[in-house]
C-alpha cells in the first residue's frame, strides 16, 4: 500500500479539514505530518461546526486510526482544551488518537519567546499567531527541544533545563512576562497527555501499510508558507510540501501515492508577507465577507485576491500534485468578471515562473473570464454547473495541467461534488 497526501497549495486556509473529512471514509488511517496549533481546520456537518488545531480531521469518522506524527509540534494545554471539547461532543478520542513520541512539545516559555521575538522585530514582524511554533521548531533544529516521549523519562529535570535556557534569552531581550498560570495549566495538560496512546509513529504507519491499510496524510498551512519554498521569511517553520509527509511521519518517498492539492477558487493570505494578487478595493472586501475569511483559530481578517496561477504551478511542481481540489467556488457566484493571474511583471519583464523573491515590485498580469452569476450552493452534480463556471474550471485545468477532481460549493460536508467519476 501507498500513502496519499493532502496539502494546501496557497498560503493556507484552503479548506483542508473539510476535504480530509470527506475523503476519510476511503481510508483506514489519517495522519497529521507537520505544523502546530496555529493551523485551524474548520469542519461543518449535521448542523455543527468544529475547529481542529492539532487533531487530525479524520477523528469524526468511526473506527479510523488518527495519528499525530513526529513532524508536528504539540502544545499540551491547547491540545487538552481541543480534545476535551471533542470528547464532550461525543467523540471518543482516546480510542482513536495516537501521538508520536517524537513530536516536539511547545513549552509555556516558547509562547513567551514568540511574543518577545515579534516585539523585537517591530515593523519587520512576521505576523505569527503567538502560539510558540517558531521557537519550538528552532529548539528542535538546534537540538534543544523536548519531545512527547520525554514526559515518560526524567521529565522534570529536562523541563527545568529548557525553561532556564529560555528565561536567560528573555532576560537578554528585556521582555517582561508572568508565566505562572500558563505553566500551571501546561503541567496539568502534561498529565492529561499521558492518558493517550504515545507511540513510535514511524513503526506504526509502516506496519499499517504492511498490513494493507490505506493511509491519508494531512498537512497544515500551505505550500507558499513552506520554510524552504514559500515566500521567505514570511513563512511557517516547517516543510508544508509533500516531502514533509516523509520526514514528518517516517515513510519513504516510494510510499507516496496520490497527492491531492487543495486550492481556493480565489486566493487568501493571513499575516504579513507578499501577496501579488491582493485586492484592496470593494471586490476584495466582498470576497472576504462572502467567504467568511477570518482565521479559524485566531479570528484574524484574511487578505483576499484573485487566483494566482504562477504560484499554483510552482506549488503543483514542488509537490508532485496528481489531483486538484477547488474550494469555495460559490464565493465567486455573484462576480460579473473573474480574473486569474497568469504571469508576473518584474522590473518591466514578464515572467511565468515563481521567482526567488516576490517581496517588491511584482505586478500581476491577468486573464479575465465571464462570471456565472448563479447560486451554486444547492448544486449536487457537475451536470448542474453553469456554462461559464465550466469554462473557468477548464481554463484552470489547461493552465495548471492537472485535473480538478473535486469542487466544493459550500462549507457543509454534503456540498462537495466529485468530477470524473468512474461508472
Amino acid at each position: 500500500m501507498k500513502v496519499d497526501v493532502l496539502l494546501g497549495l496557497q498560503w493556507g486556509d484552503e479548506g483542508k479539514g473539510k476535504v480530509v473529512d470527506v475523503l476519510t471514509p476511503r481510508y483506514d488511517v489519517v495522519a497529521r505530518f507537520q505544523g502546530g496549533p496555529n493551523a485551524g481546520h474548520t469542519l461543518e456537518f449535521d448542523g455543527q461546526k468544529y475547529v481542529l488545531r492539532s487533531i487530525p480531521s479524520g477523528i469524526f469518522q468511526g473506527d479510523k486510526v488518527n495519528i499525530i506524527g513526529n513532524g508536528v509540534v504539540l502544545d499540551p494545554s491547547l491540545f487538552k482544551a481541543e480534545a476535551e471539547a471533542l470528547e464532550a461532543s461525543g467523540h471518543p478520542l482516546k480510542e482513536r488518537l495516537h501521538i508520536s513520541k517524537k513530536a516536539h512539545l511547545i513549552l509555556p516559555t516558547h509562547r513567551i519567546l514568540d511574543a518577545a521575538y515579534e516585539a523585537a522585530k517591530g515593523d519587520a514582524k512576521v505576523g505569527t499567531t503567538g502560539k510558540g511554533i517558531g521557537p519550538t521548531y528552532t529548539d528542535k533544529v538546534s537540538r534543544n527541544g523536548l519531545r512527547v516521549g520525554d514526559i515518560l523519562h526524567n521529565f522534570d529535570k529536562k523541563y527545568a533545563a529548557a525553561k532556564a535556557r529560555h528565561e536567560k534569552i528573555l532576560k537578554d531581550l528585556h521582555f517582561e512576562y508572568d508565566i505562572t498560570e500558563l505553566e500551571r495549566q501546561w503541567m496539568e495538560a502534561i498529565e492529561y497527555l499521558k492518558e493517550f496512546s504515545l507511540v513510535d509513529s514511524e513503526h506504526e504507519i509502516n506496519n499499517l501499510l504492511r498490513d494493507n491499510k490505506s493511509v491519508l496524510c494531512e498537512g497544515a498551512q500551505g505550500t507558499m508558507l513552506d520554510v524552504d519554498f514559500g515566500s521567505y521569511p514570511f513563512v511557517t517553520s516547517s516543510n508544508t510540501v509533500c516531502a514533509g509527509a516523509c520526514t514528518g511521519l517516517g515513510i519513504g518517498p516510494n510510499k507516496i501515492g496520490e497527492v491531492y492539492g487543495i486550492m481556493k477558487a480565489y486566493c487568501t493570505r493571513v499575516g504579513s508577507g507578499p501577496f501579488p494578487t491582493e485586492l484592496f478595493d470593494e471586490t476584495g472586501k466582498k470576497m472576504r465577507d462572502l467567504g467568511h475569511e477570518y482565521g479559524a483559530v485566531t479570528g484574524r481578517e484574511r487578505r483576499c485576491g484573485w487566483i494566482d496561477l504562477v504560484a499554483l504551478k510552482y506549488s503543483i511542481m514542488v509537490n508532485g500534485v496528481t489531483q486538484l481540489i477547488m474550494m469555495k467556488s460559490d464565493v465567486l457566484d455573484t462576480f460579473p468578471i473573474i480574473k486569474a493571474c497568469v504571469a508576473y511583471k518584474v522590473d518591466g519583464e514578464e515572467i511565468d515562473y515563481f521567482p526567488f523573491d516576490i517581496n517588491d515590485g511584482v505586478e500581476p498580469i491577468y486573464t479575465e473570464l465571464p462570471g456565472w452569476n448563479s447560486d451554486m450552493t444547492k448544486m449536487t452534480s457537475e451536470d448542474e454547473f453553469p456554462e461559464e463556471f465550466n469554462a473557468y474550471v477548464s481554463f484552470l485545468e489547461e493552465q495548471l495541467e492537472t485535473p480538478i477532481k473535486i469542487i466544493s460549493v459550500g462549507p457543509d460536508r454534503d456540498q462537495t461534488i466529485e468530477r470524473y467519476k468512474e461508472d
